[in-house]
């Protein structure tokens, strides 16, 4: 699926997805979760890991307890993950490729953004801050300010409406299957960064374009339609 060479109507603005898209977090709850599968002995198969991606916790437990049975201790596991990944990221925590120039542009465009992710509250500051950009998302949507999570679109739609903006002139940026779902749900000119899941028929049809990084965003937001530049 080539890059789209322009958008297709005026963007007021951006929202974001979290882990894998602004934050290098998903490898890392990746490693941590079948860190804890092993030591714990279970058998977790990296794909099955991989299509929850983008979900909440909710939704997570469902699908463990579905696959593993009610036996399974999900709690347990989750607790083990979490440890893992606790002591990694304050080490290991990255930006991805592109991050900081897209958020100058959006400045020097005076495009206002959200973050609109699964994780709770306090992983999305702690993230944001550790690397410095707690100022440069004002406005995060996260656990608990919406009533359905990824795959259904409230998150961005949530994330749309606290912006005070129409979520068919907002760009949505994800990684996962799930977001890009929930992107594409709320009518979003969606666009997907892979990370961990690589694209899809799906997911090319449900996104405006798959890019390599977010330096590709960039180029489409420069050249994007504005109301003094309408489309013709």
């Amino acid at each position: 699926m080539p890059p789209i060479a322009k958008l297709p109507r005026n963007v007021h603005a951006v929202v974001f997805d979290m882990d894998g898209l602004i934050f290098n977090t998903e490898e890392l709850y990746r490693d941590a979760a079948m860190a804890a599968a092993i030591a714990a002995g279970h058998d977790i198969p990296l794909p099955f890991y991989l299509s929850t991606l983008g979900t909440p916790l909710e939704a997570t437990r469902m699908a463990f307890t579905e696959r593993f049975g009610q036996a399974f201790d999900f709690d347990v596991f989750w607790m083990a993950a979490k440890k893992r990944f606790y002591e990694t990221v304050d080490i290991q925590l990255r930006l991805k490729a592109g991050v900081v120039e897209l958020l100058d542009i959006l400045d020097s465009a005076g495009l206002p953004r959200a973050i609109a992710t699964s994780s709770p509250h306090e992983n999305a500051q702690h993230h944001l801050a550790a690397l410095g950009l707690l100022d440069r998302f004002p406005t995060v949507i996260a656990r608990g300010d919406y009533s359905r999570g990824k795959p259904n679109p409230d998150p961005f739609l949530k994330a749309a409406e606290r912006l005070g903006v129409e979520a068919v002139n907002c760009i949505a940026l994800e990684d996962s299957h799930n977001g890009v779902r929930a992107a594409s749900g709320a009518g979003m000119m969606t666009i997907m960064v892979p990370d961990l899941l690589p694209p899809t028929r799906e997911m090319e049809q449900l996104c405006l374009c798959v890019v390599e990084d977010l330096h590709e965003v960039c180029t489409l937001i420069r050249s994007r339609p504005t109301p003094e530049s309408p489309m013709v």
